[in-house]
């Protein structure tokens, strides 16, 4: 009987041992986890922050799940030692865990910039429950926050902030919002919608300074504008947690390198979602996560499955606006663009030789799918309209 042993409970490790029961019925499963909770949706922190919905909400697999197919999830744990060749983990309360099959899925952590001032209290990064608990419990009698970046789950921070009453400026130093998932035109609407709702911004600007005696007081950028706020925000982007590939012996680029059956340079461990890099990309997105872990698991039971990796596809909610992006963006103008823009919303299908390489859809995301499965196909789309 194999010994499976995950680290990570995210979206690729839960997918992962989910796939791994489907296909080994007596193998036993083990999940270690840092964080206290079981798998939760971390996209919908922002609605825990605003108020919308509680802790429990945001779970995703409960107690029940796990049991049902006999997955021993054990949170609070904090992997500091690893032995490869005795297939051996050690934890920070020296308990050891032994695999036949390791599957590292510990995600990624926030990235921090190097801005003097970002170690003062009042300054957050939001990547766990316990960090969206904090930035509560500090904002309870503040009123001014500011968000050092302009990506999807800072813009969705402001806005749970701004829910609860708080002023919120927005600085970014790319020239638009949402760079990955939006052109100039598709980032200009948005920003346009969210100035009516009541953010500022200060976009292609470059942040110099974090200032307070105590606790945060402004910030400054390098045109020396001063920016007064009580809270800040760090939403500069993550990277991969690589520590425990690390103590493994394992080869990284940016991430853990893994091959088509997620499996690393060493091959009785796998690597899964964000920490894994494919094909030298790290996709960062929740689907590509699922459809790794699908992969991972399926390998490790011995069932064989192929990844290929995944189309850069997302489709969320941006301060409650739809939003679809998949594909080539066209921002550098080099392919053919079909646009249809209205007062409330922004369409474009990016075009090269009569099929479609990419989309953006803002306000109105239907036939987002069949778009996306145009782009994977590769079908002629020369009669396609938006």
């Amino acid at each position: 009987m194999k010994h499976y042993l995950i680290i990570g409970n995210g979206v690729a490790g839960t997918t992962a041992a989910e796939y791994i029961r489907k296909h080994d019925a007596k193998g036993e499963i083990t999940i270690l986890s840092e964080e206290s909770f079981p798998f939760y949706y971390r996209i919908r922190l922002n609605e825990y922050i605003s108020g919308e919905i509680d802790k429990e909400s945001l779970i995703a697999k409960n107690d029940e799940w796990y049991t049902e197919r006999k997955i021993r999830l054990i949170t609070d744990v904090r992997i500091t030692e690893a032995d490869p060749e005795k297939r051996l983990i050690k934890s920070s309360n020296n308990e050891q865990f032994s695999y036949d099959l390791l599957l590292i899925a510990t995600g990624s952590k926030a990235f921090v910039p190097p801005i003097p001032g970002t170690e003062k209290p009042g300054v957050f990064t939001l990547r766990s429950v316990d960090d969206a608990k904090q930035i509560i419990q500090f904002c309870k009698n503040r009123s001014k926050v500011l968000l050092l970046g302009g990506g999807l789950l800072g813009l969705e921070t402001g806005n749970a902030l701004r829910k609860q009453g708080k002023e919120v400026t927005v600085i970014e130093f790319f020239p638009r919002l949402l760079p990955r998932q939006l052109d100039d035109k598709g980032a200009a609407k948005l920003k346009n919608i969210m100035e009516e709702m009541g953010f500022s911004f200060r976009l292609g600007a470059i942040t110099k300074e974090i200032t307070g005696a105590k606790t945060v007081e402004s910030v400054v950028l390098e045109s020396n504008e001063v920016i007064p706020t009580e809270t800040v925000i760090l939403s500069a982007g993550v990277r991969p947690n690589l520590e425990l590939a690390k103590c493994l012996g394992l080869s990284c680029g940016k991430g853990i390198t893994v091959d088509s059956q997620l499996r690393t340079s060493r091959p009785d461990i796998f690597a899964a979602g964000d920490v894994a890099e494919f094909e030298h990309v790290i996709y960062g997105i929740w689907p590509a996560a699922m459809e790794q872990g699908k992969a991972a698991g399926t390998n490790m039971a011995n069932a064989e499955m192929e990844y290929h990796g995944s189309l850069m596809a997302n489709k969320l909610k941006v301060v409650g606006i739809d939003l679809a992006s998949a594909g080539e963006i066209n921002v550098e103008n080099k392919f053919e663009e079909k646009i249809n823009e209205t007062d409330t919303g922004y369409r474009k299908i990016v075009i090269d030789n009569n099929h479609v390489i990419g989309c953006i859809m803002l306000g109105d995301t239907s036939g987002f799918s069949a778009i996306t499965r145009a782009i994977t196909e590769k079908t002629d789309v020369s009669e396609l309209k938006l």
